[in-house]
């Protein structure tokens, strides 16, 4: 790669398979599911580096912070956070991104991904994207195929064609394939000719819009003028609110690849998972001699063949094999491991009901820390806050107040006064007071707040 591909990265997913750990407000590619780094800093770590532009990620306004902070905790400094202020499919968020690179570099080369995949075999990796660049360099289109290791029915699937003239491992597309039955799946296996499609491409970003507009115009000239239009703050660009819902809602795959006749694929084996459902992380992770993944506070007797993740509650499991049993601070939920891709009805069934435990952790985050619910009733509510370093958050008091330091350094602007609160210091806020509490000290700063009132 003799030139630097920009790496972008969708991060609009809300992993509703993997609820109750992933949710709206803290959705899978934000979680560390596999090791101490969330999948989309992960992500964005495996495409950074000398032959890499700053990444392009693209997520929704409710995720901006975290994006950012994640990023900024691995020393990565993106090229654009992109906004999208409605879900509208990969299409219209891989066209606006095209089309806001087109604007800053006119020969970009765009390197698309999923924000929430495992990649395990990184020399593989590079490989690939180095054959993937060379075949958009041709004036292709590209997407990568993952090398099948079982005849798996939930994935599309992607046959190669002729081999691309000159370009090791680079194939033309003879055919796309919707998720096929376990028979036809296994016939593909034996063939050997067909890949996993894996939701990754290589595009030259002026080539992909041209092509995509002759198929969806409207598609592609939407996202264009939601870029034009987009207001722009620092690394961050939020698209035009009212252009971008008018578009239609695609896929990529859809729109554009299944269509073109300038598609071409790099089949490879990257140690791949879409981390798709609980049973794919139990697939993928380090299991004990009873075939357990125990992650967290976890205790099994005569328990085989299971995923038990506890953060928040001991889970205990007894006589049982083949469950997931995954505990946070609000829900416990135990499935057949076999019906892990179920688990999303959970969901469903929690938003006809209006409840909140698929929308947020009971701690919940905000660009300035967060805070977690610890008691409430009619006439009170208990907190626990913290605020980062540096971090301040103001509000107007609509009921009274009481507030205790218990660590860090804060100072409080209480109406007209200034107070400074160490550890152990407290104040009460009237009802109706404007007040401002920030964090002066290095580290985090700890408070309870009881407030009162209805």
């Amino acid at each position: 790669m003799s030139r630097k591909i920009y790496p972008v990265i969708l991060s609009g997913g809300s992993g509703t398979r993997l609820w109750p750990l992933s949710r709206d407000l803290y959705p899978k590619q934000l979680l560390a599911l596999i090791g101490p780094e969330s999948l989309l800093a992960a992500t964005a770590r495996r495409v950074s580096g000398d032959s890499f532009a700053g990444p392009v990620i693209v997520c929704n306004a409710d995720h901006k912070f975290l994006v950012q902070d994640q990023l900024a905790a691995i020393g990565i400094t993106p090229e654009a956070i992109i906004i999208e202020p409605v879900a509208r499919n990969t299409a219209p968020a891989i066209a606006a991104a095209a089309a806001l690179l087109r604007e800053r570099d006119p020969d970009a080369v765009m390197l698309v991904l999923p924000s929430d995949h495992i990649i395990r075999d990184l020399p593989a990796l590079t490989a690939a994207i180095g054959a993937a660049a060379k075949a958009a360099d041709t004036g292709c289109l590209v997407t990568f195929g993952i090398t099948p290791t079982a005849p798996e029915t939930g994935y599309g699937y992607i046959r190669s064609g002729e081999p691309l003239g000159g370009i090791d491992g680079a194939f033309k597309i003879a055919r796309f394939v919707e998720k096929p039955d376990l028979a036809t799946a296994a016939g593909y296996l034996a063939e050997g000719d067909w890949s996993w499609n894996s939701g990754m491409f290589v595009f030259p970003a002026e080539l992909m819009l041209t092509e995509l507009s002759r198929f969806e115009p409207e598609l592609t000239a939407g996202a264009v003028s939601a870029v034009e239009a987009a207001q722009r703050s620092g690394e961050v660009v939020t698209l035009d609110p009212v252009i971008f819902a008018d578009i239609p809602s695609k896929s990529i795959d859809y729109a554009l690849m299944e269509r073109t006749e300038i598609s071409a694929i790099v089949p490879a084996s990257l140690g791949w998972s879409d981390v798709g459902s609980w049973s794919a992380l139990w697939d993928i992770g380090d299991k004990d001699h009873t075939d357990n993944v125990m992650i967290g506070d976890v205790m099994a007797e005569d328990t085989d063949g299971s995923y038990l993740r506890s953060h928040g509650p001991l889970i205990a499991t007894l006589g049982v094999r083949d469950v997931i049993v995954i505990a946070t601070g609000d829900v416990v939920m135990v499935a057949a491991k076999d019906r892990a891709q179920d688990v999303k009805r959970f969901v469903g069934r929690l938003k006809a009901a209006e409840r909140t435990e698929h929308v947020s952790h009971r701690v919940v985050n905000q660009p300035w820390g967060s805070f977690q619910g610890i008691d409430s009733g009619p006439s009170f509510e208990v907190r626990r806050i913290t605020v980062k370093p540096g971090a301040a958050l103001s509000e107007e008091a609509q009921s009274a107040g009481h507030w205790t330091v218990v660590g860090g350094t804060a100072r409080v602007t209480r109406g007209t006064e200034i107070l400074t609160l160490t550890a152990g210091m407290s104040l009460d806020i009237p009802a109706g007071t404007v007040h401002r509490t920030e964090n002066i000290g290095t580290g985090p700063l700890e408070l309870v707040t009881v407030r009162f009132g209805a």
